[in-house]
């Protein structure tokens, strides 16, 4: 049982019906080989700025062999690596940065409450919170088994803006 009510109820989507696939996400998203960490968008409602994607973590993944041995889990960083990509994709996709290749700008009260493991879907709710020329927001879940493993707030940027220009 989550301690923190969903973004969204996960009986909202189906984590079977892709809406958006890996070669939609790479036309909106830069990373590529091991730092990409969305597989698919099963979820996208504009109106109410949400979605959700996935990413189905395998033995393959670059952390694995380090991270830890005999034991591999997800590494938070890297968690909060796929929020991000989710909430880039969604203000690419619908065109709410002119500039659209988005950096990660900042995390806050980001907690993790459980582990995630090879074999797991890593499940990625987003709900945009603001949308300035300079900088997004969005609060953030991760999700395995239906179960909050991470939450927070995450920030990106166009990275054509100086870091200057956000204070």
């Amino acid at each position: 049982m989550s301690i923190k009510p969903f973004i969204i109820e996960p009986s909202s989507y189906d984590l079977d019906k892709t809406i958006y696939g890996i070669e939609e996400i790479r036309k909106h998203n830069q990373q590529r080989f091991e730092m990409e960490q969305l597989t698919a968008v099963v979820y996208d409602d504009f109106e109410e700025k949400v979605c959700v994607g996935y990413k189905d973590i395998t033995d393959k993944e670059f952390w694995v062999r380090g991270h830890m041995p005999d034991f591999a889990l997800m590494p938070g960083v890297i968690m909060c690596e796929a929020a991000a990509q989710l909430a880039s994709f969604f203000v690419c996709y619908h065109g709410i940065m002119t500039d659209c290749v988005m950096g990660l700008a900042g995390l806050e009260d980001v907690r993790y409450r459980g582990i995630v493991r090879p074999g797991n879907r890593f499940v990625v709710q987003a709900k945009m919170l603001h949308f300035r020329k300079k900088l997004i927001s969005a609060h953030f879940q991760g999700i395995v088994d239906n179960n909050i493993v991470c939450d927070g707030v995450v920030k990106g940027v166009p990275l054509n803006v100086a870091i200057s220009d956000l204070k």
